[in-house]
C-alpha cells in the first residue's frame, strides 16, 4: 500500500549497509549492448555468486520471461527464482532502498529511476522496466511504501545508520538527474526519507565511472564513524587527486553524532583496461554507452557486498588481492572474508556492490 506520510514523519530510516540482513535480490543479466557474448559469461558469474550468498542467506533471482527456463536450469536450488521484468541487472540502483524503525517494521521508499541521466547521458532507453521495480517488489513482499519524485539510486549513497549519508556532488548535483539540484534540496529529502541529520559531500567519485562518479566506488563504511577509502600513490594516475581530496573533506568533517571520520586507505589494484575481445563481444545497439577496447574500467575493492556473516570482495587476479583481503579481515574480525572475480560484472559497467541488494533485518538503536 502506497503511504501518504514520508518516512520521517513515522519514525522509519535507512538503515547501514554493514547492518543485520535477512534476504537478498539480484537481476539475471541478458541485454546483449551491456553484457558480451548475449550475457552468457555474466550469468555464470551471477550464478557462481548467489549460490555463494544462498549458503548463509536467501536469495531470489529476478528473471525476464524470456531467460527463466535458462536461468533456473543453471542456477543451484538453494536460489529461488522468480520471473519480473527488468531492463538490467543492477539491483543495486534500480531496486527499492528498504527504511526500518525500532519494531522491526522494514517498509520500502521507490525513487525515480532514469538510466543514470536520462536522454542526455543516460545508459539506455527506455528504463520503464526498471523504474517499475520498486513496487513491484514492494507489493512481492507484502511491504507498504512511499513515493518520491526525485531521481535516486542507492549506490549514490551510503548511510551509517546513525543520521550520516555520505554521497558525491557529481552524481547527486547532475542535472541529468534532476532538474535544478541542490545541496539544500537533495538534504532535506535525505532528512525526510532516510532520517539523515549530517551529509558528507566527496566532490566526485571514481575516474571514468560511467554512471557519473557514484559513493560505492569511492569508500564503504565499516561501522559509524569508519570508513574504507580508495587510494593510489601512483602520481601518474587521475585517482590520485581524487582520492586525496576525497580524504580531505573526510578529515576536516564530523558525523552525525560529532564523530571524526577514522580513514582506512585502500589501495587501488593495477589499472583494468578493457580488452578488444571484451569489447567486441557487446552488441552496439539500443543507446548504450560504446565499449571500446582500453577504456579503463573502475576497479577497487571497496566495492564489496557485506552481509551478516561474510565480505565478498572484488578480485582482480592482482597481487594487490590478496593484500586487500587481509585489510579487510583486519577491520571485519567476525566475518568471513571471501574473494570474488569481478572482472565480468566491470565489463558490464558495475560493481559487486551494485548487483546484489540486501533486505535488511531487525535493527537496533535508531536516531532518536
Amino acid at each position: 500500500m502506497e503511504l501518504k506520510t514520508k518516512p520521517i514523519d513515522d519514525d522509519f530510516w535507512l538503515p547501514a549497509a554493514f547492518a543485520e540482513n535477512q534476504a537478498g535480490y539480484m537481476i539475471w543479466p541478458q541485454r546483449p549492448d551491456n553484457w558480451r557474448n548475449g550475457g552468457k559469461p555474466a550469468q555464470r558469474v551471477f550464478t557462481q555468486l548467489a549460490g555463494i550468498l544462498a549458503q548463509r542467506e536467501p536469495i531470489t533471482m529476478l528473471v525476464n520471461e524470456s531467460q527463466y527456463k535458462n536461468a533456473k536450469s543453471m542456477l543451484p536450488e538453494s536460489v529461488q527464482v522468480i520471473e519480473m521484468s527488468s531492463d538490467d541487472a543492477f539491483i543495486k540502483d534500480t531496486g527499492p532502498f528498504y527504511v526500518v524503525n525500532k519494531q522491526g517494521d522494514i517498509r520500502v521508499v521507490d525513487f525515480n529511476f532514469n538510466a543514470w541521466g536520462g536522454l542526455v547521458d543516460g545508459l539506455y532507453f527506455p528504463w520503464a522496466k526498471d523504474n517499475e521495480l520498486a513496487i513491484k517488489m514492494a507489493d512481492l513482499d507484502r511491504l507498504d511504501y512511499y513515493r518520491c519524485s526525485r531521481v535516486l539510486e542507492s549506490c549514490s549513497v551510503m548511510s551509517d545508520g546513525e543520521g550520516t549519508l555520505y554521497t558525491t556532488e557529481d552524481v547527486i548535483l547532475s542535472e541529468s538527474r534532476n532538474p535544478s539540484p541542490s545541496k539544500e534540496e537533495a538534504e532535506k529529502v535525505f532528512h525526510d526519507y532516510f532520517g539523515i541529520k549530517k551529509v558528507v559531500w566527496l566532490k566526485e567519485g571514481f575516474f571514468l565511472d560511467e554512471v557519473g562518479g557514484d559513493i560505492d566506488n569511492m569508500l564503504n563504511i565499516i561501522r559509524p564513524g569508519e570508513v574504507v577509502l580508495s587510494w593510489t600513490d601512483d602520481q601518474s594516475d587521475p585517482m590520485y587527486a581524487i582520492c586525496r581530496r576525497a580524504e580531505t573533506i573526510l578529515k576536516a568533517t564530523t558525523d552525525a553524532r560529532g564523530r571524526s571520520i577514522i580513514i582506512h586507505r585502500m589501495q587501488l589494484p593495477a589499472k583494468q583496461l578493457l580488452s578488444e575481445e571484451e569489447a567486441n563481444g557487446v552488441d552496439p545497439i539500443n543507446g548504450m554507452l560504446p565499449r571500446v577496447a582500453g577504456q579503463r574500467l573502475p576497479a577497487t575493492y571497496v566495492n564489496y557486498i557485506a552481509t551478516d556473516h561474510m565480505i565478498v570482495i572484488p578480485e582482480f587476479n592482482d597481487p594487490q588481492d590478496e593484500i586487500a583481503r587481509k585489510q579487510l579481515a583486519s577491520l571485519y574480525p567476525e566475518r568471513k572474508i571471501v574473494g570474488f572475480p569481478a572482472r565480468e560484472v566491470l565489463t558490464g559497467g558495475g560493481g559487486l556492490h551494485t548487483i546484489v541488494l540486501s533486505v535488511p533485518g531487525k535493527q537496533t538503536g535508531g536516531l532518536r
